[in-house]
């Protein structure tokens, strides 16, 4: 059955949102090939259920930007980082994923160290339960205006109000700079803030 979470509109800055439940992998796979060629749509399977999210303007703005600001905070503090974007991260069977943006810290690795999501139509039941599957470390999501970060324990994920994996970083600046009307705005306050945090 077919529930749909927020209403689809013709706003180029919105995000279609719908989701299935009680779905095999088999079922997901076929849906999935059905997509293939269908442009700014992504999928995301989880235990059964499925969600299938068009993004929007707005949504692919914030992503931008955001990746422009992680690798300027990178090149500035000097971390090596390989980033990647919403490539496919599959556990067969169980769940398979797309990050907006996923980052290997130190080295390349299987798993990434963070991968951040840009919520712009909320309500996901499979949140967290996706990255908990692949054992991601660190979640962050942009969500209503901020940041909120997810660090993996031993029982689950728990809310943080600082990364863990990269302390340094000024949370509350980067949230200030990506709400900027102008990305070079946005890009030169965070330089000028990281650099007189040195």
């Amino acid at each position: 059955m077919v529930q749909t979470i927020d209403n689809p509109t013709v706003s180029p800055t919105a995000e279609q949102h719908f989701t299935w439940r009680g779905l095999n992998w088999q079922q997901f796979k076929a849906i999935q090939s059905s997509f293939e060629n269908v442009p700014g749509v992504r999928l995301f399977y989880c235990q059964g259920f499925l969600e299938i999210v068009g993004t929007g303007r707005l949504h692919e703005e914030i992503r931008c930007l955001l990746a422009l600001l992680m690798g300027q905070f990178f090149i500035q503090r000097r971390i090596v980082f390989f980033p990647s974007g919403a490539y496919s991260q599959i556990v067969e069977g169980q769940v398979e994923y797309q990050a907006d943006l996923s980052y290997c810290i130190g080295n390349k690795k299987d798993v990434p160290d963070l991968c951040i999501e840009v919520v712009v139509t909320s309500g996901s039941p499979i949140k967290l339960q996706k990255y908990r599957l692949m054992g991601v470390p660190e979640v962050w999501f942009w969500e209503d205006g901020t940041l909120q970060l997810y660090r993996l324990r031993e029982q689950g994920y728990e809310q943080i109000t600082n990364s863990e994996l990269l302390p340094e970083l000024d949370l509350s600046l980067l949230k200030r700079c990506i709400l900027f009307a102008s990305p070079l705005d946005a890009l030169e306050e965070f330089g000028r803030g990281i650099s007189s945090n040195d």
